[in-house]
């Protein structure tokens, strides 16, 4: 249950509206998800979390929006954000992620965790040729 009352999807704040506008604006689709009406309780708090995230998700960059979501999924995955797992799934298959994708995916961010927790276990020291401005050797 949420910590906090979700915005009717038809606001009265003008300011709330103007965001859920830009947000089905921006995604082509009528959808206001629990994440942002739930964010509608402080106006501002919503305006600076849906600029970010159009900013990085939804502008043009060097990575294409499928892999922006598979990104998103695997922190999300990482954070225990079962909100967000969900979310960014959903909004990846749109995009064009195959099940075959989808269960690579999962395969990394299982490999990660456990050579990560392998890693932090055992203090491994990192070798002086991962700092940035080293030369990396060929052999």
């Amino acid at each position: 249950m949420s910590t906090v009352a979700q915005a009717d999807p038809t606001p009265l704040d003008a300011r709330v509206r103007a965001v859920f506008d830009d947000i089905r604006a921006t995604r082509g689709s009528d959808f206001i998800n629990n994440f942002w009406r739930c964010l509608a309780f402080d106006a501002d708090l919503l305006e600076a979390t849906w600029a970010e995230v159009k900013q990085v998700m939804a502008t043009p960059s060097a990575l294409d929006p499928l892999t922006k979501e598979m990104i998103y999924i695997a922190v999300s995955v990482a954070n225990g954000c079962g909100y967000c797992v969900h979310s960014h799934s959903a909004a990846a298959r749109a995009k064009g992620m195959s099940a075959a994708q989808h269960a690579e995916l999962l395969s990394i961010v299982g490999l990660a965790g456990k050579t990560n927790h392998l890693v932090t276990a055992l203090q491994v020291p990192v070798d002086p040729v991962f700092d940035a401005g080293t030369p990396v050797r060929q052999s």
